[in-house]
């Protein structure tokens, strides 16, 4: 059988762009509109991190975007770290954002903002802040939807943790029943986008670092996200947004743009990684057509250590 059939069956369905198949349903009224995707300030007190977190809020801040979408990653860190420095940096984090950050803003999950996941942070799992709980406390629901000017945007947890106190990419079942019954509930030939932390589509295995393939669990990209993706099939899905990579990357599969926005804190507060320097990703949608620029925001590092592809 040749690769492309294989392909076919493998989603389930023919492979028609998103859209072709949209083009057929009524012209989009509407204005365009700009935001800004943010991936993975893993803000911490040390290499300048809060002063670059604030640098870049206020960049955005004095840009013409309508909000925000913080894609995840939040501080640095929470998974392995006691409740007193996690405590710390969630209160950096909260506090650098009030400060500077003068736009509506939506919140997505990462993992690095779950408490006490790893063994060494000393967390006993039936604390009541453990695990993604932490987050809920200080941002709200882990999965959730949005209107903004005729666009549906849909926010979902795609960290999945683990028996053994890991985690990997993973949208539970409880939360693939939510997406479908709240996706039936759109008129026909609303616009969406869909928002995670982990990817859906990436290339990343094609070239991460070595290091990123000693770890338990598939920690690069979403494992049953064809789960996902055939569920978002039979919709006008213009984007999925993601974070998680720190590297900027644009993949267009059946017509959906799967765009990747690299991470404020570059690699970790030192230096670029992969190519990818700090910043974030500017989104302007305009109809059906979705523009992004990778935007950096003159952060250098005071302990430059670079990672080349």
């Amino acid at each position: 059988m040749e690769r492309r059939n294989l392909l076919k069956l493998a989603l389930g369905a023919p492979l028609v762009p998103l859209a072709a198949r949209a083009a057929a349903t009524e012209p989009v009224r509407g204005d365009s509109f700009s935001f800004a995707f943010v991936g993975d300030c893993h803000i911490r007190p040390e290499l300048g991190a809060d002063r670059a977190c604030a640098q870049c809020f206020e960049q955005i801040s004095a840009s013409p975007v309508d909000f925000v979408i913080l894609g995840g990653d939040h501080v640095e860190d929470a998974l392995e770290t006691g409740r007193d420095r996690a405590t710390l940096l969630m209160d950096l984090y909260q506090r650098t954002e009030r400060a500077h950050l003068r736009k509506p803003i939506h919140h997505v999950i990462g993992n690095h903002d779950c408490l006490g996941v790893f063994p060494k942070s000393g967390i006993d799992p039936s604390a009541p802040d453990y695990g993604k709980q932490f987050y809920i406390d200080r941002f709200g629901p882990r999965y959730y939807a949005f209107d903004h000017k005729g666009v549906h945007f849909v926010v979902l947890d795609s960290i999945g943790l683990t028996p053994d106190r890991s985690y990997e990419g993973r949208v539970d079942a409880v939360q693939l029943a939510w997406l479908r019954a709240d996706l039936a509930a759109q008129s026909k030939g609303t616009r969406m986008v869909v928002v995670t932390h982990i990817p859906l589509v990436t290339a990343m295995r094609c070239y991460e670092p070595e290091s990123w393939l000693d770890t338990p669990h598939n920690w690069t990209f979403v494992v049953n996200s064809r789960d996902v993706l055939r569920i978002l099939r039979d919709y006008d899905v213009l984007a999925v947004l993601q974070a998680h990579s720190h590297v900027y990357e644009r993949i267009e599969l059946n017509g959906v743009s799967f765009i990747t926005t690299g991470a404020v804190a570059g690699a970790d507060w030192r230096g670029s990684f992969l190519g990818t320097p700090e910043g974030y990703t500017d989104i302007t949608i305009s109809g059906r057509k979705v523009d992004s620029r990778y935007r950096t925001y003159g952060f250098t590092s005071v302990d430059r250590q670079d990672v080349p592809m």
